[in-house]
């Protein structure tokens, strides 16, 4: 049917519904040619798992209700893949970890897998992660690292923990991957690939059916290919056949940059692709501020005095596991991250959730209704081989990659990573904008009015 010769998984949303909508293509054939794709893409780590048989029958009903004047909406037999951490009815959630494989299979789909699904998207497969989502690098020593398909001179990192997700996007494999973000596992995959990555606010999406890593942090979001791509999976995934956001603000931007913290041993190429979109925003007409936050001063110390809030829960969460046989099968990393969870005590956790408390209050107050704005990432991703080789390279990296959108989680907050330029090697760098918790909507309808200027 189709003359089409663009890969459907490399175009946007928007892109691919138009030509479902009119009939230009058939769902089948869209289905059928990204799952080709897959199987032929060289780098065999980026999915683990393929969902042919369920992908081709959505497909098929997708078809019947295009060609019969039925649509579902602007989703309806659009691709979708999922992060392995949500659960997918008949299949064991191994969330990246080969000791999940044995556990029962999920006898229903996640709420929001389920919510795509109304919506009449089609689940094509699950993608690779960091283990257990606890790694902003996404090297996986049991299924294997997918690499960064933006890289021409070396191996380099796709970003994690949604780092199958990331690449199979930037690779055009798929339009939309849904990841998850506890510390950055959205917004660092889309800088590290050069694609967009939306976090929503914690509690914004249905969590029934995703495998937790801190619950207190944890939250979602799509990568895709534009701003207006997560518009619309974000309605979907809160169940609203179409769309609300504003395709703009209705007033200039107001944007506050911090001076402390996301900028400290910045690469140089970083700061310079963040600082060009800047001042593109800026002879737009955006109102730019530059300003201390001195919550980012104080995380680092709270940190270190009490421990991670994320290594205390998720060793809460694999206490049992670490305690078993199953810890000699997982990540040596992991296993050593995780335990060092044990070392903070109740009352040390709760003096934590009394200090974020506190934090986010003062924080909120200070940015007073503007957004925010930073590199995702202070430096681009890095090459594989040194970190799969040395533990202190891998955790000073680790340390590194998620500092930045770190920030955000602690605070609650939501945020969109969008490609502003290059840095080294010309790897792609991430402008992160963001806004205070529940903002969403605001936030949503700057990143989309601004991205092509952002983007430059």
């Amino acid at each position: 049917m189709s003359t089409v010769t663009k890969s459907y998984g490399s175009m946007s949303i928007a892109e691919l519904s138009t030509l479902l909508q009119l009939g230009k293509v058939d769902a089948v054939e869209v289905t059928e040619s990204v799952l080709s794709a897959i199987e032929s893409y060289s780098d065999k780590a980026v999915f683990v798992t393929l969902l042919r048989d369920r992908a081709l029958s959505e497909a098929q009903a997708a078809s019947n209700r295009l060609r019969e004047n039925r649509s579902l909406g602007i989703l309806d037999g659009i691709p979708i893949a999922w992060k392995d951490l949500f659960d997918i009815e008949g299949l064991s959630t191994t969330a990246g970890s080969s000791v999940m494989a044995k556990d029962p299979a999920a006898t229903k789909d996640a709420a929001v897998v389920d919510l795509l699904k109304q919506a009449g998207m089609v689940a094509i497969g699950r993608t690779n992660m960091s283990e257990f989502a606890f790694s902003g690098i996404g090297i996986n020593p049991t299924y294997g690292t997918p690499e960064n398909p933006r890289s021409t001179d070396m191996p380099r990192v796709p970003g994690g923990s949604s780092s199958g997700a990331g690449v199979a996007v930037a690779a055009g494999l798929v339009p939309v991957a849904m990841g998850t973000d506890t510390g950055g596992s959205v917004r660092i995959p889309a800088a590290f690939n050069g694609v967009v990555g939306y976090k929503a606010t914690r509690g914004r999406y249905a969590m029934d059916g995703v495998f937790p890593l801190a619950r207190s942090l944890d939250s979602l979001g799509p990568l895709c290919n534009t701003v207006q791509d997560a518009v619309w999976i974000d309605a979907a995934m809160r169940g609203l056949g179409t769309p609300l956001t504003p395709r703009k603000p209705t007033q200039p931007l107001d944007i506050v940059i911090p001076t402390n913290g996301v900028f400290d041993g910045a690469e140089p190429g970083v700061v310079e692709a963040f600082e060009a979109a800047i001042e593109r925003l800026a002879a737009g007409g955006a109102r730019i501020t530059r300003l201390a936050f001195p919550s980012f001063d104080e995380l680092p110390q709270l940190m270190a005095k009490y421990g991670p809030m994320v290594t205390a829960e998720a060793f809460a969460l694999h206490r049992e596991r670490l305690a078993g046989a199953d810890a000699g099968g997982m990540d040596p990393r992991v296993v050593a991250r995780t335990r060092l969870g044990e070392k903070t005590t109740t009352a040390d956790y709760l003096a934590i959730i009394d200090a974020r408390a506190r934090m986010t209050a003062e924080t909120e107050a200070l940015i007073a209704g503007r957004l925010v704005a930073f590199p995702s990432v202070a430096h681009v991703a890095p090459a594989i081989a040194p970190l799969k080789a040395g533990d202190e390279a891998f955790f000073a990296a680790n340390g590194r990659t998620l500092r930045n959108t770190g920030y955000g989680n602690f605070l609650d907050w939501c945020g969109v990573s969008i490609p502003c330029g290059t840095g080294e090697a010309g790897m792609p760098v991430g402008f992160l904008l963001s806004a205070v918790a529940h903002d969403d909507e605001m936030l949503l309808a700057a990143a989309m009015g601004a991205e092509e200027v952002i983007r430059g």
